[in-house]
């Protein structure tokens, strides 16, 4: 049985998103944040309700972070408050299951005065990026119960997070540090390309490279295969699982 972080029960009115499914879709174990040699998958196939919400309470927040620290600190990274998930460029988004547990996570940062988390290692890369008058963003902490690995839950919470940026604040593009050996995953399955070399990541000190993804050929993917799931022969990516187009 996957670990689960209660948050209580939730009021259904403050939902940005959800879906239901009944057959299961499993990510491979090279996805982020899950350990490589945990193997195991759902095989329900009873029907289940998931649903996409902003963390905007203490409570929130909190389960956010334990989601995070404990899909990180099996690789000795340092533990990740709840405080920084609050800061005023940023939103951290939360996916339920039927049992209104949190299972997944991510945060978006905007750019602004106060910068992105990236600037602590790839400030060069992303000043280059801003003289071209990119509008950047960047997505964080992202993390799945390894017990879930549902295509559809990480697909669609990927897509709410890009809708933020893209949407309301005009961003072309989205910047992504991960560690090497994930690299792959979201080239694979996301469309990000590779633009900054391997670095020291100072928040964490660990190696990481700087990825990016072009909104306008994120919008394009998802307009392209957004909702067809299965019926996306020969498209490997996490694209059909996301929603259709908005």
């Amino acid at each position: 049985m996957a670990t689960k972080y209660d948050v209580g029960h939730d009021c259904d009115d403050d939902i940005i998103a959800s879906f239901f499914e009944s057959v299961p879709s499993t990510l491979s174990s090279m996805s982020y944040a899950i350990p490589e040699n945990d193997d195991t998958v759902s095989l329900s196939t009873q029907t289940h309700e998931y649903r996409i919400r902003l963390a905007n309470t203490e409570e929130r927040h909190e389960s956010a972070s334990i989601l995070i620290n404990r899909m990180y600190e099996w690789r000795g990274y340092k533990n990740l408050s709840a405080q920084t998930l609050t800061e005023p460029n940023r939103i951290t988004l939360l996916a339920y299951d039927n049992d209104a547990d949190v299972i997944g996570t991510i945060s978006v940062g905007v750019d602004s005065p106060l910068g992105l988390y990236a600037d602590s290692g790839y400030h060069d890369v992303l000043e280059g990026m801003r003289a071209k008058g990119k509008v950047l963003c960047e997505f964080n902490r992202l993390a799945m119960d390894p017990q879930v690995r549902n295509k559809r839950v990480l697909a669609s919470l990927f897509h709410v997070a890009y809708l933020y940026p893209y949407g309301l604040f005009g961003c072309t593009d989205g910047l992504l540090e991960v560690n090497p050996r994930h690299a792959r995953f979201y080239e694979q399955m996301l469309g990000f390309t590779l633009i900054g070399s391997e670095r020291i990541c100072p928040r964490v000190n660990a190696p990481s490279v700087l990825l990016l993804i072009d909104f306008e050929e994120l919008g394009r993917r998802i307009r392209e295969v957004g909702g067809r799931m299965d019926r996306a022969v020969g498209d490997r990516s996490l694209f059909p699982y996301s929603y259709t187009h908005l």
